[in-house]
């Protein structure tokens, strides 16, 4: 589903997307089918000419933060070197938009990549080598830590340990990261708010942002629960929110563990339907932290389970229609810049 794009000249820095080549793992995941696996399986791959497709959608998109998903591992690396292949391919894509061939947008002008944090001070040698091959365009990483006891909740591609962030292996390897400087995104689920909160407060001059307005759930045993959970996953951002060196990105709703739409895929639920889904969520992150401490972001191609690239801009857009020019300066562009360090992107 399209529509015309709304507020066409708001400058937007989409600080959250991926790419991949899925095509050739998709055969070895079980049947039936994950919701997750379903999704994504419609997108199984998103390089540089579909994200070009999508950012030409009549949205102004200045620039993008491309987000690590496990994607053009190095397969002839040690294997805690394996991630830096990813950041060396995506440095390529965003060489190749930055030679303005394709317009004005800067694609993957930051690149957020993995390292894993359970590697204590070997960690060191994993972020040298990430530094070196993002050629200045490497900001920071995630290491997700989603998790629940269900199994059916997130599905085969998703091996997380419970309790991942509060483990001593892994605050080993934090304090050596947090040593750098960069970004730290944290992917959890919606009951594990809590890990991230006690990570911040552990780790207070750390930049961590919070992913998917923190993963609210409708899925599998959380299915149709979203109302039940609702106060306890609005305690927990705000509780989050005290923390300063925390920042939030709104979005990742219309992903099939959110079910916000619940029947995806891409079923051409319109902006208005959806903006009305996700204004509590939204609104909330908002007054939680403010708009200097939020951003709206894609997720995609995740989030096209519920919603094409156009229309789910449209949704926040509807969102935010009585919001002063400032904040949506900030909620669109200017927080995503300033966390990422990619200022350089406005006005552009």
């Amino acid at each position: 589903m399209s529509e015309t794009a709304l507020e066409p000249d708001l400058q937007i820095i989409d600080p959250h997307h991926h790419l991949w080549d899925l095509r050739p793992m998709l055969p070895a995941f079980p049947e039936p089918q994950h919701e997750f696996i379903s999704a994504i399986a419609g997108a199984a791959h998103y390089t540089f000419d579909q994200l070009q497709a999508d950012l030409n959608t009549g949205h102004s998109i200045i620039g993008t933060v491309f987000m690590e998903c496990g994607a053009f591992y190095n397969a002839a690396a040690d294997d805690h070197l394996k991630p830096v292949g990813e950041v060396e391919f995506v440095n390529g894509v965003a060489a190749q938009g930055a030679s303005g061939l394709y317009g004005t947008g800067r694609p993957c002008a930051a690149i957020v990549g993995h390292a894993d944090m359970m590697l204590g001070d070997a960690v060191n040698e994993v972020l040298d080598a990430l530094t070196k091959a993002g050629n200045g365009r490497f900001c920071g990483i995630r290491h997700q830590g989603a998790w629940d006891a269900d199994p059916l909740v997130l599905g085969p591609p998703f091996h997380a340990p419970e309790g991942l962030y509060s483990s001593d292996s892994f605050r080993s390897g934090f304090a050596e990261f947090a040593k750098r400087g960069l970004t730290f995104d944290a992917w959890v689920l919606e009951p594990q708010i809590a890990d991230v909160i006690a990570l911040a407060q552990a780790f207070p001059d750390q930049k961590i942002i919070l992913d998917h307005c923190g993963t609210p759930l409708n899925i599998a045993s959380y299915r149709g629960k979203l109302g039940d959970n609702f106060a306890r996953w609005k305690n927990s951002i705000h509780t989050l929110a005290q923390c300063d060196n925390v920042s939030v990105k709104l979005g990742g709703l219309a992903m099939a563990f959110c079910g916000m739409p619940d029947d995806g895929p891409a079923k051409g639920v319109g902006s208005e339907a959806l903006a009305a889904m996700w204004k509590p969520y939204i609104e909330t992150c908002i007054d939680a932290f403010g708009s200097n401490r939020a951003m709206f972001e894609s997720n995609y191609p995740v989030d096209r389970w519920g919603a094409s690239y156009p229309v789910l801009w449209n949704a926040f857009k509807r969102i935010t229609a009585d919001f002063s020019g400032d904040e949506k300066a900030a909620l669109y562009a200017g927080t995503a810049a300033q966390t990422y360090g990619i200022e350089h992107l406005l006005g552009t």
